[in-house]
């Protein structure tokens, strides 16, 4: 046997019928599973649910087979999960994964789970029981993993065999498992990847997968302090280590991922990819910012994603210096800064006092400067340390002046003018949303393209569809994808904001009254409308495609800087009152409310108590917009006009007390609280009737520039994503 399939042999699981054992002539066996931690099973959705129906109504359906004994299991977790118990899916679709509860063994050997995604090519070794023979027997190969694809890794030189589906697949190279073993096609196999199982944390009671992933970090932790006689995995992965390496060996990584054990779990990717942008932004360089996104839900998943830095992956800075122990460190630092400042002495106090020690400890291989880093991050209360030579900026990086800073000093870029994010102070990113009409399209349909916003300059693209659906779908369409987007622009307690590009004639979509669940739910944050709980903002696609121009750019300044001071979007409103909205009254020109909004001081908000997606208020809009006004408040869903005069008073209060445009946001939000609260005393809750269906236009001219519009049908094949 190899040394891994050595190590993976006492983790395998044969999954059969209740009762089938390792009797050859027994109940036909539906496949392999491995332990991941004392008493948790992996495998394939696919391979459990040859149980039938008692698997998914969560019985101890699943037989359980190793090398100490035999028992059952139930299926906690799977993703394809069948809409009904008696259900039976034409096909399983990936992740195809299902983690299975087997309390009777919890002191099985568990595999070493890889915390990074797969490198490709490299060598694998594929491990499961098969009945190839005629005998139900362990079968192991070799090949390689060369390409991952539209969720799968392809495997080739080896095929899987019937019975292995659901078994590990193992890096040889880095000495983990990456992946579950799936199917074949007709040149290749097709596993499933271990970072599949992100998507795991968001079925229904995901939240177990977070104390399975510590449980197997305790695991591997303990076998490194008390062996109890053979090999461990992270011996062998030491085995593998360069002799003569500088960095986060097996050994370390070991010892840290227990020590995260310990520690409250991330509450999203956000909060991981929050201080992993910022430990890059300190190794690599100061603008930093990943353009693909990373669905990082644990701790470990951040040291996945640092733990091999090199200084060749700067920009224009050539060389081979070994970064990932400074960049690891610094993180872990960061994470005990971040836990103690959210928990303070709550939560996992003893566990971050362990892991502030370890890092301490090793901290002296680290580069000066993120020694003295590390040190003001641990004991931010300490006298600041003397400056580092050419910090701050990205180690390694180009001082002023054009001579360059060696290892042992850091760079400084050129300060760069930052917009303003929508968000709350401590987010991540602001999720944006655009959408835009298909032109030639019968009926009306709408393309749309969601991505994450960072400093309001740096976009990430997360997903989209550019063949379109149509407004009535928009809602159910976005709301898994927006989800995922919220998940990664949070951070601990710091939420994303929301910020909707879309044509005209959608303004009055009543985005802030979106949900994220599609079911009623008990109260909750998921329940909530979006507005009440987040910023939601709109901004104009049309002019987004063109240069900011100088009054665009002149309004924006002042708004930004205040005071604000509410202008009549139709200035025949207020004149007109009750009646302006009839027939027989004269409608305000366009050039005459040009040169009204136009000539309005700097500051100036228009306000409208109904509707702009069309009728006389888009009218008004389109000239509002031409004017260069950045900020504007209507009602996307008023029809009866009779309380105008108390809207633009009210609307006009709001702004004075906003006094800046960012004064707005909170203020916003409480009124969409207050406005939708049914339960609420009736004399408190007229007092902000006026502000139901509140919308807010919040459009700065310094956001990045994007696409032009849609001018042509896509391609035959194109617009599938």
């Amino acid at each position: 046997m190899s040394a891994f399939d050595a190590l993976v042999r006492p983790a395998l699981v044969r999954i059969a019928a209740p009762g089938g054992g390792y009797d050859p002539h027994g109940d036909p066996y539906w496949g392999t599973g491995f332990f991941i931690a004392p008493g948790w099973v992996l495998t394939c959705a696919h391979v459990v649910a040859k149980g039938g129906s008692a698997v998914w109504r969560g019985e101890p359906a699943v037989g359980i087979t190793w090398e100490g004994g035999e028992t059952t299991g139930r299926v906690v977790l799977a993703k394809p999960r069948p809409a009904t118990p008696e259900e039976v899916p034409a096909r399983w679709d990936f992740p195809d994964l299902a983690l299975v509860h087997v309390p009777d063994a919890q002191g099985a050997a568990c595999v070493r789970l890889s915390e990074r995604p797969p490198t490709t090519p490299t060598p694998i070794s594929l491990h499961g029981w098969s009945r190839q023979t005629g005998e139900v027997r362990i079968r192991h190969a070799l090949g390689e993993a060369h390409a991952v694809d539209g969720g799968a890794l392809l495997l080739r030189w080896t095929l899987p065999v019937e019975g292995v589906s659901g078994g590990p697949v193992v890096d040889l190279r880095r000495g983990a498992v990456i992946g579950l073993n799936k199917g074949r096609g007709r040149d290749e196999g097709a596993a499933v990847p271990l970072t599949a199982l992100r998507e795991l944390h968001d079925v229904p009671g995901g939240e177990i997968l977070h104390d399975v992933l510590r449980a197997h970090d305790k695991y591997h932790l303990n076998r490194l302090r008390r062996p109890r006689g053979g090999r461990t995995w992270t011996a062998a992965q030491m085995e593998l280590w360069p002799a003569t390496a500088r960095g986060v060996s097996p050994v370390r990584r070991t010892q840290l991922y227990g020590l995260f054990a310990e520690l409250p779990p991330p509450s999203g990717p956000g909060e991981v990819m929050a201080l992993v942008d910022a430990v890059k932004r300190r190794v690599l360089h100061p603008d930093y910012q990943a353009v693909l996104e990373t669905d990082a839900r644990t701790w470990r998943d951040g040291v996945g994603l640092l733990h091999e830095l090199h200084a060749s992956q700067r920009e224009n800075q050539p060389g081979t210096t070994d970064l990932g122990l400074d960049a690891v460190l610094l993180y872990a630092a960061h994470i005990v800064r971040h836990l103690t400042e959210r928990y303070g002495s709550g939560p996992g106090a003893e566990g971050l006092q362990r892991l502030e020690d370890w890092i301490a400890d090793e901290s002296g291989a680290a580069h000066g400067a993120v020694q003295e880093e590390i040190s003001g991050l641990l004991y931010p209360e300490t006298p600041e340390a003397p400056e580092a030579p050419g910090a701050p900026g990205a180690l390694g990086t180009s001082r002023p002046g054009g001579a360059r800073a060696e290892h042992e000093g850091a760079g400084e870029s050129p300060p760069r003018p930052v917009s303003r994010p929508a968000r709350e102070a401590g987010a991540r990113a602001d999720v944006r949303i655009e959408i835009d009409a298909v032109p030639w399209a019968t009926p009306q349909r709408y393309t749309w393209r969601m991505m994450l916003l960072f400093d309001g300059n740096t976009v990430s693209p997360l997903s989209g569809d550019d063949s379109g659906v149509t407004r009535d779908l928009l809602q159910d369409v976005l709301r898994a994808p927006l989800v995922d987007a919220l998940r990664r622009g949070d951070s601990g307690d710091h939420l994303a904001a929301v910020e909707v590009v879309l044509p005209r004639e959608l303004f009055d979509e009543p985005l802030d009254t979106w949900r994220l669940t599609p079911e009623e739910e008990h109260f909750g944050e998921r329940s909530l409308p979006l507005g009440q709980r987040r910023i939601v903002v709109l901004r104009d696609r049309h002019r987004s495609h063109h240069p900011p121009s100088p009054e665009w750019r002149r309004r924006w300044r002042g708004s930004e800087g205040g005071p604000l001071r509410a202008v009549p979007l139709r200035a025949e409103v207020l004149a007109a009152g009750a009646e302006a909205h009839a027939p027989h009254v004269r409608r305000e020109s366009r050039m005459g409310a040009y040169e009204r909004l136009g000539g309005a001081v700097d500051g100036s908000v228009p306000v409208y108590c109904g509707p702009v997606g069309g009728g006389d208020g888009h009218r008004a809009m389109d000239v509002a917009l031409a004017a260069g006004h950045p900020i504007a408040l209507w009602r996307h869903g008023a029809r009866d006009h009779g309380d105008c005069a108390e809207f633009h008073k009210r609307a006009g209060e709001l702004l004075v007390s906003a006094g800046s445009a960012e004064g707005l946001h909170r203020p916003v939000r409480t009124l969409r609280m207050r406005a939708a609260d049914a339960e609420a005393d009736p004399g408190e809750r007229s007092e902000h009737v006026w502000a139901e269906n509140l919308a807010v236009l919040y459009d700065p001219p310094d956001r990045p520039p994007f696409d032009d519009l849609l001018q042509g049908p896509p391609l035959l094949g194109e617009g599938d994503r």
